[in-house]
């Protein structure tokens, strides 16, 4: 099993950035990359590139996914 210094240790500079189907033309766009080696995900805000992205195991990304399919998630 990775620990967080293992996702935080792998190298992102040939990751595979896509961008969330929801993107809209005001720039808010949020992109998610594959950890290579590592069983992670790396989250990042597509405007702010000077902010490290987020990396969360794929356990913790699969339960997030899970979440926002089943709309388990209060609104405002």
């Amino acid at each position: 099993m990775n620990t967080q210094a293992d996702l935080y240790a792998a190298d992102l500079s040939s990751a595979e950035w896509r961008k969330s189907s929801r993107t809209v033309n005001n720039g808010n766009c949020v992109e998610v990359a594959e950890i290579s080696g590592v069983a992670g995900v790396a989250v990042r805000d597509s405007k702010n590139l000077d902010i490290p992205p987020t990396r969360v195991s794929r356990g913790a990304w699969d339960t997030f996914l899970g979440a926002v399919a089943a709309d388990a998630f209060p609104t405002r």
